[in-house]
């Protein structure tokens, strides 16, 4: 059986145990390094901030500062940090702009999901249309990309994800809902397109 994230974290903390800090970055690398790659849209980039976030965690923890608690999820923390380095890096490349608290309305999230919603949702799961579906969700506007990496990369609550971006729940499940609603409909453009290119070539 695994030893939970907590346990391993304060095995470093109190022990400085390597084997177990390297047993948490690869526990979660893949979901801290897809969601870097989708924010930056570049793997190369996504290389070197999943390094500079591991770099800053290890600094934050050796130093006992940042924000992590025990009683906090281990994943969630490493995510804030991974967010920061990348819009650090999206901020200097001026390739970010910051949301106007309030965007979508104060309905709930489930009186106007639509029908249509949890198909889209049904997409993100199938992985042989990674490449395609990968760049479809790079045409999302930003804060509805972050919102579908945090939860299906990263796999944080809604919660999480909206503590992470400073944003209330309702409005995390909005961007959330536009943002499947939005992927939809560029699949479905993109796919019609590609048969009518076919069709002609």
């Amino acid at each position: 059986m695994h030893p939970p994230d907590e346990q391993l974290v304060e095995a470093y903390l109190e022990r400085g145990d390597q084997h177990a800090f390297r047993a948490l970055v690869e526990r979660h690398q893949e979901r801290v390094y897809s969601y870097l790659r989708g924010m930056v849209r570049d793997p190369d980039v996504a290389d070197d901030l999943f390094q500079e976030t591991f770099l800053r965690v290890i600094a934050a923890l050796q130093n006992r500062r940042g924000s992590y608690t025990q009683q906090g999820r281990w994943l969630g923390w490493v995510m804030r940090i991974a967010r920061n380095a990348a819009l650090d890096h999206l901020r200097s490349r001026k390739k970010w702009q910051d949301v106007a608290p309030g965007g979508e309305d104060g309905a709930s999230f489930w009186e106007r999901l639509p029908d249509e919603a949890p198909v889209a949702d049904e997409l993100l799961h199938r992985r042989e249309q990674g490449d395609f579906l990968a760049a479809c969700i790079d045409r999302l506007p930003p804060e509805q990309r972050e919102v579908l990496l945090l939860r299906h990369h990263a796999e944080l609550t809604f919660r999480e994800i909206a503590e992470l971006t400073g944003c209330s729940i309702n409005t995390a499940l909005g961007r959330m809902r536009y943002a499947l609603l939005n992927l939809r409909k560029i699949m479905t453009a993109s796919k019609k397109k590609s048969l009518a290119e076919t069709a002609t070539s």
